[in-house]
């Protein structure tokens, strides 16, 4: 459900009908041949697979399904199989929000307590348009879910939600300072809609948007018990021949929810260059890149950039269990794209430039910025012995470990799969090649070596560490005990197994907890990985907040044992 950097820009592409599964329009045979080729791993009996489809002008001209879409039962993916599309359900909501703003019954600087005056005081002005981008700094559902004590495969409806979400004391950062894709920005949406219109999202949008576009086997799917025909299975590989089955019982709507098939996704595509439900300044609202509220554009690490091949793109993501999907639509072509996966190891995005590279040519056209690739050797460092004792690991207040190294005589960070490369700006300062608004300033303080961190609204203080250094077990002992989150209501435990700390929680298995430094403890739960100690005046453990990267900063647990 969750995906970094995700934007409000929208655009579901999809594949088509057929009574064989496949329906072509003028393709020739070696491209066909080609595309078959990109799926040829997961297209038979024993795979689960996906559908894709290739719109161009007005017509669907391309879709097809590959492998499976149910294995239980042989039933194979067609290109009228439906497909549960998670994330990529956003551009839905945020069309609700600007239809509803074009008829005057929104506006988007309005206060959200405006229509949720449920939603807790937290001493900040968070308006529509902070829910739109983003950037409204309220934590992710899906982590506050889970720290709850809510299993993925367990049943979630839109109540249990909205308890959650109403008991929220702090927010991750000051509305419109930072973008974080947050997804209960998205299910707050839905419950604006209700609010100003009476209706479910999902009776709105099927007779707002939906109906309209002749989208008739498009819904927001808000009962989990519903049976839906001829709907995809999600799975996840688990070998070279094996799969386990991933179940979504879910019932909120909002940042999640469509199930759609590839013949109506093809209409929502035409949508944005030739509009039939709404006007191009409407598309132009829903596809507006992200500014924060200082005007600057947050970067989006990892994800496809705003341009293909010199031809401006909208592009929606979405993934959950299973579930994968991609879509990319360029306007100025009236070509889009889309991939739609039951299986956890299709790339979806791999696969739709793949297709598009069959079709789209560099844009030559004379004044377009082909982004051009910058000189590398204006990061070479000025004194690389000067910068050596910054060099090593580090770890900031929200769990994110950081290693330096000098390759080739530049300065490098590694972030996970992400690399950094730094421009020397003199004075221990540098700033990033290729987003020059990201600052580091390395400074020794003490004993302490740090790294400030900033980008526009944000400041995060790295602390370098001695990396797998030996905890003893009178030290690990200090953190031993239980603690309570009053906002979530519920606990966790630090006990000492085996010379090692371990966290436990009656719903979840034991973790592991890896301690660095004193006051960062990492695990392998995705919903709480980095666990920020609190001490108090005597420097005896008080309590831990969860600091986790994703959508959760400040929640507060309480030593109570």
């Amino acid at each position: 459900m969750r995906t970094t950097g995700i934007k409000i820009i929208g655009s579901l592409l999809v594949c088509s009908v057929t009574v064989n599964g496949a329906f072509s329009q003028s393709l020739p045979d070696s491209v066909i041949s080609k595309i078959d080729n990109l799926f040829a791993k997961w297209n038979n009996e024993n795979s689960p697979g996906c559908t894709i489809g290739i719109v161009r002008n007005d017509s669907l001209i391309y879709a097809k399904g590959y492998g499976m879409a149910n294995l239980e039962h042989g039933i194979p993916n067609t290109a009228e199989t439906i497909s549960y599309i998670a994330s990529a359900s956003k551009p839905f909501t945020a069309y609700s929000i600007i239809l509803l703003a074009r008829q005057g019954k929104i506006n988007f600087n309005d206060d959200i307590h405006k229509y949720l005056p449920w939603f807790p005081d937290v001493n900040e002005k968070i308006t529509i348009s902070h829910l739109l981008k983003n950037t409204s700094g309220i934590r992710d559902l899906w982590q506050l879910l889970a720290i709850s004590g809510t299993r993925l495969d367990d049943v979630v409806r839109t109540n249990h939600v909205l308890k959650l979400l109403g008991k929220q004391q702090t927010l991750n950062f000051k509305p419109g300072s930072y973008h974080n894709s947050s997804t209960s920005d998205f299910t707050l949406l839905a419950e604006v809609v209700k609010s100003v219109t009476g209706q479910s999202l999902r009776s709105f949008t099927d007779s707002a948007i939906f109906n309209p576009l002749r989208m008739y086997t498009t819904h927001f799917y808000d009962n989990y018990r519903e049976t839906i025909k001829n709907r995809a299975s999600s799975y996840v590989r688990t070998d070279s021949i094996h799969f386990e089955t991933r179940i979504v019982n879910y019932s909120n709507v909002g940042e999640t929810g469509v199930q759609t098939n590839i013949n109506d996704m093809s209409k929502w595509v035409m949508n944005f260059y030739e509009p039939k439900l709404g006007d191009l300044e409407d598309i132009d609202q829903l596809t507006m890149k992200i500014k924060l509220d200082n005007g600057k554009e947050p970067p989006a690490e990892g994800m496809p950039p705003d341009s293909y091949k010199g031809w401006r793109q909208f592009w929606y993501i979405g993934g959950f269990a299973g579930y994968r999907s991609f879509v990319t639509v360029i306007p100025k072509l009236k070509i889009g794209f889309i991939v739609f996966s039951n299986v956890d190891d299709l790339d979806p995005v791999a696969k739709v430039y793949e297709i598009a590279d069959l079709f789209i040519k560099e844009n030559m056209q004379k004044g377009v910025v082909q982004n051009p690739q910058k000189d590398t050797s204006a990061a070479t460092l000025r004194d690389p012995l000067a910068i050596r004792k910054f060099l090593g690991d580090y770890i900031s207040e929200n769990g994110v470990q950081t290693s330096f190294q000098i390759e080739k005589g530049k300065l490098f960070s590694h972030v996970g799969n992400l690399t950094w490369l730094w421009v020397d700006e003199g004075g221990n300062n540098f700033s990033a090649f290729n987003y020059p608004d990201a600052k580091i300033i390395f400074m020794i303080k003490g004993k302490d070596t740090t790294a400030i961190f900033t980008e526009p609204g944000s400041v995060d203080p790295l602390k370098k560490y001695i990396k797998d250094a030996p905890q003893p077990d009178r030290l690990l002992k200090t953190y031993t005990g239980t603690y309570y989150c009053p906002e979530l209501d519920c606990k966790y435990s630090f006990v000492l197994k085996d010379h090692r700390l371990v966290l436990t929680n009656k719903k979840y298995d034991d973790a592991p907890l890896t301690l660095i430094g004193t006051e960062h403890l990492m695990n392998d739960f995705w919903w709480m990985r980095h666990l920020l100690i609190t001490r108090n005046r005597k420097n005896e453990v008080t309590g831990f907040e969860v600091h986790s990267e994703g959508g959760i900063k400040h929640l507060r647990f309480n030593k109570i044992e």
